[in-house]
C-alpha cells in the first residue's frame, strides 16, 4: 500500500521550476565565473518577492569589465535556452541588470554596489555566496 501522496499538477510545476531556476543560477554563476567577477552573492527571494525566485550580485572592475560580465551572461543563458527578457543599463554600463525571468542579475561597480547597497535591501533572503 503506497502511503505517499500523489503528487499534484502544482507541486510538479513547483519541482520543475525549481530545477530550472537552479540550472539557471549554474549557468549564471559559471559565466560570471569564467569572465572573473568579484563577490558574487546569490539571494533565494522567492518566499518574499514575486519579481524572480532569485538575485544574483556580482562586482566588476572597471565598466569594459561589467560589460563583458553582462554580455557572458546573456551570451551563456541564451546557449542554455534561457533567452534574456531585458538588459538595462549597458549605456553607462555602470550597473548592468540582466532580467532572465527566473533568475536577476546585477553586475555592479563596487561603488555603485555600495551606494545602493542591494543585499542589505532583500537582507531577509537567505544568502548563498559562489
Amino acid at each position: 500500500m503506497n502511503l505517499e501522496p500523489s503528487p499534484s499538477a502544482s507541486n510538479s510545476h513547483d519541482l520543475a521550476n525549481i530545477k530550472d531556476v537552479q540550472a539557471c543560477l549554474a549557468v549564471v554563476r559559471e559565466a560570471l565565473e569564467d569572465v572573473k567577477a568579484k563577490d558574487i552573492v546569490e539571494l533565494d527571494i522567492k518566499a518574499i518577492s514575486n519579481v524572480a525566485d532569485a538575485i544574483v550580485i556580482a562586482s566588476g572592475t572597471s565598466t569594459r569589465h561589467i560589460k563583458s560580465l553582462a554580455d557572458n551572461v546573456a551570451e551563456e543563458a541564451r546557449k542554455a535556452g534561457f533567452r534574456p527578457i531585458g538588459v538595462e543599463g549597458e549605456r553607462d554600463a555602470e550597473w548592468i541588470l540582466i532580467d532572465l525571468g527566473f533568475v536577476v542579475v546585477h553586475v555592479m561597480l563596487p561603488t555603485a554596489r555600495k551606494f545602493y547597497d542591494l543585499e542589505s535591501l532583500w537582507r531577509t533572503a537567505p544568502e548563498t555566496v559562489a
